[in-house]
């Protein structure tokens, strides 16, 4: 009886071709039996099955569908993989309609080893930490991940990391295999043991973003787990926090319900357009004088429509005598219901920067362009709009009364919106941020990026990397904060 001998490393080619060459000869598929290295002999639970062939196939064929269902079967850790797929293959030369059945046994568990394949693949793109390891002799970063995967997908998911990591070197490692990316150059190697992976500074800002994304009033344990099985776990570093969230989510949830403001009916929103804007609370005789007279007048602000749909004002805050004020660029979600500016997520990562490049915020006064909040509902939950320019001209009016009444001797722009209200441009920031430009009574403006877009990178290195700049940004401002 033939032996195939399947290599750990680049078993999917070596399959293909030792299956032609099987197939031209005319072996059966109980004719042969296959074994993959520190695997048990390849028997397929199913008895094989007598088809009327001849004794060779002069050139065999096959559907198209059925190579990459077979690539996708192979890679599962089931005994079976490689004589399934061979049987198979051996029946359709004889009914190329065989795949479109999928009630026939052989069909249908082939099926469904390429599906959990397909999902252990799809979970190793979605789970996989990377952590830094420092610059190698090209002066390229380097990263390092451990992943468990449940089937031999190492070879089969390399290539979706080589295209979205390519500007780095990294290495995944699993029990038995590792998929290494250096220089531009993939390859599969080996690895007998479990390499040591340092935490780094990307652990806490997992922890951050999925503290920040975690919705208690959502929680569905069964669908969580069923999304993030409890297998990976403990290769990642935002799991530490699921059983604390879990335990705290229907008070969470409670209190997120207590504090959450009613939406308006649609037919409540096509009366109210009827109304006309109720006149501005502050008229040039009675400007205020203080910022404590200010934050009250703009209780009743109506320059704009966006008082009528947000929770309420969200002024400034910070010691009316602060040389320094930093400026964003609207209240989010959290800040609406708070009546205080910075916070929610992107105030508690600007916190967090501000400590690290040591700045202390309660010296400084924090504003924002824009003073309610523009949403759009969706469901429960509120999506932040970005203001137009007329809403940000019209609020432009309370943060002119700002800078009169603080008098800073610098301004921090943050984003584009910022930008806009304060220069009268909001193009270029990336190009413009960490510099600083004049307004025509000499003001200074120091411009950066507003921390939200750091929270809305697509995966956490962006992020990281975002982090960085903005704190070289903020570090880079320190100095100019001891000068005022």
């Amino acid at each position: 009886m033939p032996h195939v001998a399947m290599p750990p490393i680049g078993f999917s080619g070596a399959w293909r071709d030792a299956a032609r060459d099987l197939l031209r000869d005319g072996v059966r598929p109980g004719d042969v039996t296959w074994t993959s290295e520190g695997e048990d002999k390849d028997l397929f639970v199913t008895a094989p099955l007598a088809v009327e062939r001849s004794d060779s196939v002069a050139s065999p064929s096959v559907p198209k569908d059925f190579l990459p269902l077979a690539e996708a079967a192979i890679c599962h850790s089931g005994p079976g993989r490689f004589s399934l797929s061979y049987r198979v293959l051996w029946r359709l030369q004889q009914d190329r309609a065989l795949l479109a059945d999928r009630a026939d046994p052989d069909v249908a568990a082939l099926h469904g080893m390429a599906q959990a394949v397909r999902r252990d693949n799809h979970k190793m793109h979605a789970f996989v930490r990377f952590r830094e390891l420092g610059t190698g002799q090209t002066g390229r970063r380097q990263f390092g991940a451990w992943f468990e995967p449940q089937h031999h997908i190492v070879e089969l998911s390399a290539p979706f990391f080589v295209r979205r990591f390519a500007d780095m070197d990294w290495m995944i490692a699993t029990p038995g295999l590792a998929a290494r990316f250096v220089d531009g150059k993939l390859s599969i190697e080996e690895c007998p043991i479990r390499p040591d992976l340092p935490e780094d500074d990307a652990d806490d800002l997992w922890r951050t973003y999925f503290a920040n994304i975690f919705n208690p009033a959502r929680l569905k344990i069964k669908a969580m787990k069923s999304e993030m099985p409890v297998r990976y776990w403990k290769n990642m570093p935002e799991a530490r926090l699921i059983p604390a969230m879990i335990a705290g989510a229907d008070e969470a949830a409670r209190e997120m319900q207590q504090k959450m403001p009613s939406v308006a009916h649609l037919r409540t929103e096509r009366v109210v357009r009827r109304v006309p804007l109720a006149p501005e609370a502050i008229r040039s005789g009675d400007r205020p004088e203080t910022i404590a007279e200010a934050r009250a007048a703009a209780l009743t602000c109506t320059r704009c429509d966006l008082c009528r749909y947000a929770t309420q004002t969200v002024f400034g805050d910070g010691p009316e005598g602060a040389e320094v004020m930093f400026v964003g660029e609207q209240p989010g979600d959290e800040e609406d219901l708070a009546g205080k500016p910075f916070v929610g997520p992107a105030g508690r990562l600007l916190d967090d920067v501000l400590v690290e490049a040591g700045i202390d915020r309660r010296r400084h006064y924090i504003t924002n362009a824009v003073k309610h909040f523009k949403f759009v509902p969706r469901g429960k939950r509120r999506l932040h709009q970005r203001p137009d320019a007329h809403e940000v001209e019209r609020c432009k009016w309370w943060l002119d009364l700002e800078l009169s009444l603080i008098r800073p001797k610098l301004i921090v722009a943050m984003g584009a919106t910022a930008a806009q209200a304060i220069t009268g441009r909001a193009d270029g920031i990336i190009r413009r941020r960490a510099t600083i430009e004049n307004l025509p009574d000499g003001l200074p403006v120091f411009l950066t990026v507003h921390p939200s877009s750091i929270l809305r990178a697509g995966n956490s290195l962006e992020q990281r990397d975002m982090r960085r700049e903005f704190m070289k940004d903020m570090r880079a401002l320190a100095p100019l904060l001891d000068k005022g």
